[in-house]
């Protein structure tokens, strides 16, 4: 197999098809490995240099993809995925199904090679506990004398959505249960709806409302979105994945007025809540948020998903509402 090193964004969009037919049909978390997803990550969150290396076999077929950038950390080179670490959920290198170990031994030797960049380490975050880049990378490093090491860096609870929704609800705590029925019974007394922002809606205002009300939610998704590039990553990467139907955006509202939204993205066997915003103190003692959720995972079960990730973190809500928990990976590689 042949290495080559890219510096250029163009990259994204140039390899866009052959990247794309990379992605295993059978695992979901390669979602945000996507060209598109890392292209538009590139373009508004991007530090460092772009140091993108493919790897093609004898007969020039893509087989796999580093997508990495190399950044400077207290007087360090260092490699990281292209998405690190804040807004992306699951990180990993892109194989070919099958092709994971000459990929791998291939991306190695050119980074050991005098054709490779100046680097110190590689710091590979998010990467899921059941990715080639956990299971057989590290392992693959070593024997080229590297040495690696890696922690669990933190939790995505995952929903297994059964046939039907009454299903889903008979599996939960029996508290929980009760408590999720009297909250929708609650919630519906009232004059509530909701709905999916669909090809009816003028989605450009739709994001600009889902963006008021995440900086709503918390203070600290209030200055996250005050940082440079995080709104306009939000509108380039919703129209971005709407266009493809793979953008999931909920409301629910009261009286008219929107109190929650969900920022969901549908793919292969899964549905994935991204992020969420609540207007709390407009809607104090509803708990639109948990009654959206109920109506989401609801809807993804109907759809004949297999699964709900809530993705990254260990909010208890995930928990009472049946999540179990699977983890991401931290693995470093050093000299």
């Amino acid at each position: 197999m042949i290495a080559e090193y890219h510096t250029s964004d163009e990259i994204f969009d140039t390899l866009a098809d052959e990247w794309n037919d990379l992605l295993s049909p059978t695992r979901s978390t390669s979602f945000f490995m996507r060209p598109d997803w890392q292209r538009i990550w590139w373009k508004y969150l991007h530090e460092g240099d772009l140091a993108v290396v493919t790897v093609r076999d004898d007969g020039g077929a893509l087989r796999g993809v580093g997508s990495w950038f190399i950044a400077e950390r207290d007087g360090q080179r260092v490699i990281n995925i292209v998405g690190s670490e804040d807004v992306t959920d699951y990180l990993e290198i892109v194989t070919a199904p099958g092709a994971e170990e000459p990929v791998f031994n291939t991306l190695l030797d050119f980074l050991l090679s005098g054709d490779a960049p100046t680097w110190d380490s590689i710091e590979l975050c998010n990467v899921p506990e059941d990715s080639p880049t956990r299971t057989l990378f590290p392992d693959l490093a070593r024997a080229h004398g590297l040495a690696v090491a890696e922690e669990v860096q933190e939790v995505c609870p995952v929903l297994d959505l059964p046939g039907s929704f009454e299903d889903y609800l008979g599996a939960i705590d029996k508290k929980q249960r009760h408590e999720l029925r009297r909250k929708r019974r609650r919630a519906e007394a009232q004059d509530i709806s909701w709905y999916v922002v669909g090809a009816g809606h003028d989605l450009e205002s739709e994001i600009v409302d889902f963006l008021e009300l995440m900086a709503l939610s918390t203070p600290e998704k209030a200055a996250f979105l005050k940082e440079p590039g995080h709104r306009e990553f939000f509108h380039e990467m919703g129209q971005a994945l709407f266009d493809q139907g793979l953008l999931d955006l909920l409301f629910l509202t009261v009286e008219g007025q929107k109190a929650a939204a969900m920022w969901q993205f549908a793919y292969q066997d899964r549905m994935m809540l991204y992020n969420s915003g609540l207007a709390p103190s407009d809607f104090a003692g509803l708990s639109a948020g948990i009654v959206l959720s109920t109506y989401s995972i609801e809807a993804s079960i109907d759809k004949g998903l297999a699964r709900y990730d809530f993705l990254r973190g260990d909010e208890i809500y995930k928990y009472r509402m049946g999540a179990r928990d699977t983890s991401i990976y931290r693995i470093s590689v050093h000299r």
